[in-house]
């Protein structure tokens, strides 16, 4: 299965990026969107930034992702 992440871009040189997933801090290739700036959140799949997001959206996915965790961790999964 696979899953792109949201990510908060803290660093821009040329296509690519510095982006903050939750604090972990990762290197993500930018030739794939457009007009990213400083700031902007944007969903990261296999290390390449696949489109930009709204803050609000981001923050969904985020709580999304917590909850599956959390039913994941009370079915006894990894």
């Amino acid at each position: 299965m696979c899953l792109a992440v949201p990510a908060r871009v803290t660093e821009i040189e040329g296509a690519r990026a510095k982006v903050d997933l939750l604090g972990n801090v990762r290197e993500a290739d930018l030739a794939l969107v457009a007009d990213v700036a400083v700031g902007d959140y944007v969903l990261i799949h296999a290390g390449f930034a696949i489109q930009k997001m709204s803050a609000e959206d981001a923050r969904e996915t985020f709580e999304l992702l917590r909850e599956i965790g959390e039913c994941a961790d009370d079915a006894g999964g990894n």
